[in-house]
């Protein structure tokens, strides 16, 4: 078997607040959570995740959780990442609205340098929150290139309905929209989030195999799926990861990319996906493929990566 870590992996669906290092915690004043089980409930994930964007205040504090991520997803051989931050909720909470965003900017800016990786920010809202946040979402990602797009996340019973006009301008001013779906709700929250929201790609999206008609569509228009098993599993939307959908997934003919949720590294959901599933080294390398042509990367960059992940595969095995 080759080693995975060397494999050449785009990374697309990853939230930093959930990637801040223990340590890093610590320094802040927070207690890590060892997570050994299941979440209870959403809630709970929700408080988890909350205690720790709580603890980030000063630009000092993004710019360092921003170049660490880089290095960490580097040591993955993540080459290029997707990374998901939820900028207009800290900079509501700081009353500093673009604060967070350009020290996190800056810190992925100095991590890349540092650890030759490539990255982009999505800037996610909960479906929970404010028509007007969602609007300075869009004014952030409008106004810092490096944002490639934005998205409706949460609680999935809570319609898209309400940000309808931000989604249709957010469309118009070319930001890419990639919407949070089928994962705590089934296809229609899907359906929504493409037909309402514009959607290019689905977050999670693995309940989609309950409706035959949305896979054919899917399956027609290419629309890609962030998969991200352990998370399904650590949220309790899949009993088990032996459970999880993904091969069917696969085998449906639909575009799957396979990503973390920031819940695990990217090679250790790889190495699941191996062990549990029984894929070998082409099946592997035929995952990362599909997050690179997922990806909102450029098209020379995509290029290159797809050669990377051939050559990867031309080695021959440990």
């Amino acid at each position: 078997m080759r080693d995975l870590r060397l494999l050449p992996k785009a990374h697309l669906h990853t939230h930093l607040e959930a990637t801040v290092r223990p340590e890093t915690i610590r320094a802040l004043g927070g207690r890590p959570v060892v997570r050994d089980r299941p979440f209870a409930d959403f809630r709970e994930f929700g408080e988890e995740r909350g205690a720790v964007r709580r603890l980030l205040r000063t630009p000092e504090h993004f710019r360092r959780i921003a170049e660490e991520f880089c290095a960490d997803e580097a040591a993955q051989g993540v080459r290029y990442v997707e990374v998901t931050f939820t900028a207009a909720s800290h900079g509501e909470r700081l009353g500093q609205m673009e604060m967070p965003l350009e020290a996190v900017l800056e810190g992925l800016a100095e991590g890349s340098a540092r650890h030759g990786i490539h990255t982009r920010v999505l800037l996610d809202h909960s479906r929970r929150q404010s028509v007007e946040r969602l609007w300075q979402t869009l004014k952030l990602a409008v106004r810092y290139p490096e944002v490639a797009g934005i998205g409706l996340a949460g609680d999935e019973r809570y319609p898209l309905a309400p940000f309808a006009e931000v989604l249709d301008a957010a469309r118009e001013a070319g930001v890419h929209l990639v919407h949070h779906a089928g994962e705590g709700a089934g296809p229609a929250s899907v359906r929504e989030a493409l037909e309402l929201g514009h959607a290019e790609r689905i977050g999670h999206g693995f309940r989609v195999l309950e409706d035959p008609e949305l896979v054919a569509g899917l399956r027609e228009r290419g629309i890609p799926l962030e998969v991200c098993p352990y998370s399904n599993v650590l949220l309790g939307m899949v009993p088990s990861y032996a459970e999880h959908p993904l091969p069917r997934l696969v085998e449906a003919g639909l575009a799957v990319t396979l990503n973390t949720d920031g819940e695990t590294t990217l090679t250790g959901e790889y190495e699941r996906v191996r062990d549990v599933f029984g894929y070998g080294d082409a099946e592997l390398a035929a995952l990362a493929r599909a997050g690179v042509a997922a990806s909102f990367a450029s098209a020379e960059l995509k290029e290159r990566l797809l050669g990377e992940i051939d050559r990867w595969l031309e080695q021959p095995p440990a």
